[in-house]
Parts: C-alpha cells; structure tokens; sequence
C-alpha cells in the first residue's frame, strides 16, 4: 500500500510504498479516506518508544471491514497510522461518524477541540469573565475563542505571533481584542489588553508568553497550560502566581470511552452552532509539504484526501 512513512527519527515523510497492515484480534482494520495531523504529531509522537520506519500516526476517517464510517485517533498500532490507505486501530478507539458530520469536521472536533474544551470547561468560565488564549491563531486556538463564547465568557481575547492571522480573528468576531506577540513587551502589551486584568488564561504555547500573560491576571485567575510550542521551561516569580491558580492539562490521557464521550459531545455542540476553523488540504501526494506546512505551526487545521489517491 501507499503511506507517508518517516524513515528515522527527524526525518522529512516520504509517500512511498509499506507493508499493510493484517487483522489482530482488539484492532480495527480501517480503509482510510481522510486523514489529519496536527502539533503533536510532529512535536512528540517520534521522540520516544516509535519503531521506524513508520507511517504518519496523525487522526482519520475511514471505513471499518463492515463498510461503516468511523473515526480514529492517533492511536495506530505502531508502525501503522492515518497517512496511509489502511490502518489498524485499537478498537476502543474507533468511532462511529454520524452520517450529518463530513470527514473535516469529524477530525476537526477530536483531537483539537478536546484539547481546548477540557481545559476550559475545567477553569469554570463564570458569567462576563475575560478569557485570553495564548497562541491563538492555531486550530486549537481558533476553536478555544469561540468555546470560551459558549462557555459564558463576557470578553475573549487572543494573543499569537502573526498579526495578519489575529486580525482575521477579530473580523470574525471571535475575539473581542487581540495582541501581537514577539515586541519587546509582550507584558505591557497583554496588561493594556487586560484592563482589570483576565480572570482565565488558556496557554497553549508556554514559555516566555505564559510568563507574561500571567503578570496580567486578576487576582482569582485561572491559568491553564496545555503546549509548550514557546518553550517548555520558565522563570517563574512567585509573586505573579500569589492568589492565582496554574495548571498543566493533559487532555489525551484519559480512558478511550470518555474522550469518545467529549467527542460525541461536541459534535452536538456543533451541530446547535457550528464551529469554524480554517482549513489546509493537501493531496495525499503533498504528504511533505503538509509535514513542512504543520512544521511552521499552520494558522488552520491540515487534512488530506487519502479515498482520491486510491480513485
């Protein structure tokens, strides 16, 4: 069969020919249509205990033996993933695709959409707080704007390094303000934005931009770190923290069933007010230009059209 396969570890895909996958009792045989990839993929799912070479791990949409449409995580059974005209999935981890959600959304709203709901839903948003997000122009950020909306939240405010991409956000309406990170400081920057100072921070890139949205909270903030595309280490004065809360959330480790569940429920989030996202697609032949483009962090979710190649 076809895959993008990563030859070692660091190495750019390679759309090239791979042993396809055979039945294993607890696994799902998937002919896959739609594949996704995201941060993790290229951040973490390569460092340690992958067998190379490997297929793209990345989430998808296929078909199971019996022809019904399903979706997966990144969970492939190792070397296999969803770049790839087949896979092999733990079958806890295979889902059934309501016939009323398309390919795009069913990815859009796994991985990414439970990394921003679980957190938020977890910092308890009371009626008129003022939400940032930090890294705000990503697919996670994108979709955290518009759930810290929905969640109760009176003033949303995004944050992240391009300046043409948070103005889009801002067209859109789904934030209320936003700041250009990078100057010479960020802190000043956030503080003007804050007004009173924000009562949630939703940090999806860490590092020296946590630091400086933190200086711009109110006391009783939430502070909730989810990435760590800006650096996974920090300087932190405990002064700053003083009357504050910080937690670091894992939103991918919990049991197969209740992610499902979020998953589920987020799809009926969707369909009462669908959310938004900007999309990249990719042939499955750009399968490199796809890695390079989520490389550089993409301001929009990255798919592929597997089902076309193997028309």
């Amino acid at each position: 069969m076809k895959a993008a396969v990563i030859a070692e570890r660091g190495a750019t895909p390679v759309l090239t020919d791979f042993r396809a996958p055979v039945a294993q009792e607890g696994a799902v045989l998937i002919d896959v249509d739609t594949a996704g990839l995201g941060g993790w993929d290229v951040l973490g799912a390569y460092r340690l205990g992958i067998e190379f070479p490997c297929v793209i791990r990345g989430e998808g949409v296929g078909r199971d033996p019996a022809g019904r449409r399903v979706y997966f995580g990144e969970r492939s059974v190792q070397p296999f993933g969803a770049w790839a005209e087949r896979t092999l999935v733990p079958a806890a981890e295979v889902w059934p695709v309501p016939d009323d959600i398309d390919d795009a959304t069913a990815i859009t709203l796994g991985i990414a959409a439970t990394g921003a709901w679980v957190p938020l839903e977890q910092a308890r948003i009371q009626p008129g707080e003022q939400v940032l997000v930090l890294g705000a122009t990503g697919t996670l950020g994108q979709l955290a704007l518009q759930m810290a909306r929905r969640l109760g939240a009176g003033r949303v405010v995004g944050a992240a390094r391009s300046g043409p991409a948070l103005a889009l956000l801002k067209s859109r309406g789904w934030a209320d303000a936003v700041v250009q990170l990078g100057g010479d400081n960020d802190a000043a920057a956030l503080k003007q934005a804050a007004g009173e100072g924000f009562d949630v921070v939703l940090d999806l890139v860490c590092g020296a931009p946590m630091i400086a949205a933190l200086k711009a909270t109110r006391w009783g903030a939430r502070v909730l770190t989810i990435g760590t595309g800006a650096g996974r280490q920090v300087q932190l004065d405990i002064a700053d923290l003083l009357f504050r809360t910080l937690s670091c959330i894992g939103t991918g480790q919990r049991p197969p069933a209740d992610r499902q569940a979020i998953w589920e429920r987020l799809l009926q989030l969707h369909r009462e007010q669908p959310f938004e996202v900007d999309q990249q697609h990719f042939t499955f032949d750009q399968a490199p230009q796809a890695w390079a483009a989520q490389v550089s962090s993409p301001h929009g979710k990255i798919t592929t059209s597997v089902r076309e190649r193997k028309a």
